[in-house]
């Protein structure tokens, strides 16, 4: 007989997840603020792109550069120990940076659950996904607008956002780690978070909107864990200032 958690995984929090992506979906994510033609955005086929393994050590992380761009070489013989990435029932998010697209945002849990519309100004996490250390994905999402999540949109729009290939992602957390992540996989035009929700692994993925209010697909990013450290609490935490979108 299927315990009590097992049909909430296979039942409650599928239904939930999907409904989760349809509001994403239905709200937008602004990514333009001019004319918008009239009648619904086209579908367009999804695409992916995906990081090929290093040679040296086949399907095996590097570390990450100093510069955040795609990460090369090998940890130093004399670094200290790694810090290990403990599973903890309240860590969340609560910074986000890709140094090599100049992205660096607070994160917040959306004040309204998913049903509102996105702020501005901050990145949101969905709380029915993961936080880091929870060998899940931790899945946040922005506007493609100036200072946010746009050039997410413009590299993706050049060889299906090929460059971004091998970027580190530092996603901070209320306990005051940084948490070093490898971009993997880049997907454009998607309209469901179910692989997002079946992943197993520690992960994050970056979400952002592919044109004007109504367009269905969106692009996604990503990342593989590679590291952790401690950090100072006032680059851990800090203060969002979140806006309604005009």
């Amino acid at each position: 007989m299927d315990t009590l958690l097992d049909r909430v995984r296979s039942r409650i929090v599928p239904a939930l997840l999907t409904a989760t992506g349809a509001i994403l979906i239905a709200s937008g994510l602004l990514t333009y603020t001019g004319p918008v033609a009239a009648g619904p955005p086209p579908l367009e086929s999804p695409t992916a792109v995906v990081l090929e393994p290093t040679p040296s050590r086949p399907g095996a992380p590097a570390s990450p550069s100093p510069s955040g761009g795609p990460s090369t070489g090998s940890a130093s013989p004399s670094a200290s120990p790694a810090l290990v990435l403990e599973p903890s029932e309240t860590r969340v998010a609560t910074r986000v940076r890709v140094r090599a697209l100049k992205i660096d945002l607070p994160v917040i849990k959306p004040p309204g659950g998913v049903r509102e519309y996105p702020l501005c100004d901050v990145a949101m996490y969905i709380k029915e996904l993961g936080q880091p250390g929870g060998n899940r994905a931790t899945y946040l999402y922005a506007h493609a607008r100036e200072g946010m999540f746009l050039p997410i949109l413009d590299a993706s729009k050049i060889e299906d956002g090929r460059k971004m290939l091998g970027m580190i992602i530092e996603v901070y957390t209320s306990d005051d780690l940084k948490v070093i992540y490898e971009v993997i996989e880049v997907r454009r035009h998607q309209l469901t978070l179910d692989a997002a929700a079946d992943v197993a692994t520690e992960q994050v993925w970056l979400q952002t909107s592919e044109g004007p209010k109504g367009t269905p697909g969106k692009t996604q990013v990503i990342a593989r864990f590679l590291s952790v450290e401690r950090v100072p609490r006032e680059e851990a935490r800090p203060t969002p200032h979140p806006v309604e979108c005009g």
